[in-house]
């Protein structure tokens, strides 16, 4: 069972960022770079797994859009992935799949499709995500490092879900990614990490009434996009 307090501190097993590749996955390096920040607005209390897996539990469950018999139009997922804390969410956009991990210090990527009820998605370099849909989830297995851990990813609604931006920040290529979760008591649990030229910097955070409002990274403005506006962009 998970504590949640004013402020989640995410920390990566060693073996974890020790299986991460270059270009899908990113870890922090120990003691001498500072952890990205993570937002997390729940109150300091326990919380039992299903208030932990329960998305939005005051508005309907969101249905995903089908296009044909087996592809899914849209339809957004998040939650937490058991035992190691990090946060996951998968889109499906008209088929097309793309999933993010993030712990604060870790993060992979992953692209890959969805066919009837089931996803499956692959890192660049390292690392799978499987998983089946249904019931208004997502119920499934990441791994990555030569480790696997299960998750229970709840169908959300903006603005929780998945962001992405990139930009060229003082000649470097810079990367950043975000998960927003809407917590059951309200406020938003949020976890995300950057890097530039692949190596791990501090992650801005996002403005919480408006996630895709323009960052400000080193004197340049950066623009957080949501699945819509990054999904064909993925390599």
């Amino acid at each position: 069972m998970s504590r949640l307090g004013p402020v989640i501190t995410l920390v990566a097993g060693a073996v974890l960022a020790a299986g991460l590749g270059v270009a899908s996955v990113n870890a922090t390096p120990a003691a001498n770079t500072a952890a990205p920040t993570v937002e997390n607005t729940v109150p300091d209390e326990e919380q039992t797994d299903e208030e932990q897996t329960t998305e939005e539990s005051a508005q309907p469950v969101p249905t995903p859009e089908r296009t044909e018999e087996k592809k899914i139009a849209k339809a957004d997922y998040g939650g937490r992935v058991t035992g190691n804390g990090g946060l996951i969410a998968i889109s499906i956009r008209n088929g097309k799949a793309v999933g993010y991990f993030c712990d604060g210090r870790a993060e992979a990527w992953f692209k890959g499709t969805q066919s009837g009820d089931s996803v499956s998605l692959t890192g660049v370099r390292t690392g799978k995500v499987t998983a089946d849909l249904g019931g208004g989830r997502a119920t499934g297995q990441l791994s990555l490092g030569g480790r696997k851990w299960s998750f229970v990813a709840q169908a959300v609604r903006k603005p929780s879900g998945l962001y992405r931006a990139t930009a060229l920040v003082r000649g470097a290529q810079y990367r950043a990614g975000w998960i927003r979760i809407k917590n059951p008591d309200g406020g938003y649990t949020s976890v995300g990490a950057a890097t530039s030229n692949d190596s791990p910097v501090p992650v801005p955070t996002l403005n919480p009434d408006q996630p895709t409002a323009p960052l400000t990274v080193d004197g340049t403005t950066v623009h957080p996009k949501d699945v819509d506006g990054f999904i064909e962009e993925m390599p």
